[in-house]
């Protein structure tokens, strides 16, 4: 995902670094900030474009990644030895080469998703949001949807469906002959 120029004007290049990868994953994996911050670069499996994730409750999940996503997380490790010796296990970390907060990651994604003026909440969960409502828009399982969220019940991932249900409304409209 390409940073928002504007927004990043004047700051470091591994700051903007920082912020299209945060968004990036965020966005594809539907990941939680703590676990983002949180992942190493061994839970990466390249070979099976995957990511481990250690969730709530140290539940394991596996989730899937893009091709585009792994040449990311990769040019990105790159720039991490090469700028700073002793690089962290962490997959992410601050242009100082220490680990990730959770203050940083948020105002990072906030700044980022400032570009978007439609938008009313410019926080993570935003971006893990919206991994949920699209995978659901475009028809997935609700119980694969729960796995990738890491979620513990159907109940905690239902509030995902608004959006389907609105869709289906229409289409129930548009379609059914009685309606």
């Amino acid at each position: 995902m390409q940073s928002n120029k504007e927004a990043f004007e004047g700051e470091s290049p591994w700051k903007i670094l920082n912020a299209g990868l945060l968004t990036e994953l965020f966005y594809v994996t539907g990941m939680r900030r703590s676990e983002l911050i949180g992942l190493k670069e061994s839970q990466v499996d390249f070979s099976r474009k995957q990511i481990k994730v250690l969730g709530k409750g140290n539940k394991e999940r596996i989730i899937p990644l893009t091709n585009e996503t792994l040449k990311s997380i990769e040019t990105y490790c790159a720039l991490k030895r090469k700028e700073f010796a002793e690089y962290a296990e962490e997959l992410l970390v601050t242009e100082r080469g220490k680990k990730l907060y959770p203050k940083y990651a948020y105002l990072l994604i906030n700044k980022q998703l400032s570009a978007i003026p439609t938008l009313d909440k410019k926080s993570p969960h935003v971006l893990r949001h919206s991994f949920a409502t699209h995978l659901m828009n475009k028809g997935a399982d609700i119980n694969a949807v729960k796995e990738l969220l890491g979620h513990s019940s159907l109940a905690a991932t239902q509030i995902y469906t608004h959006n389907t249900i609105e869709k289906l409304k229409e289409v129930y409209k548009k379609a059914h002959p009685k309606s």
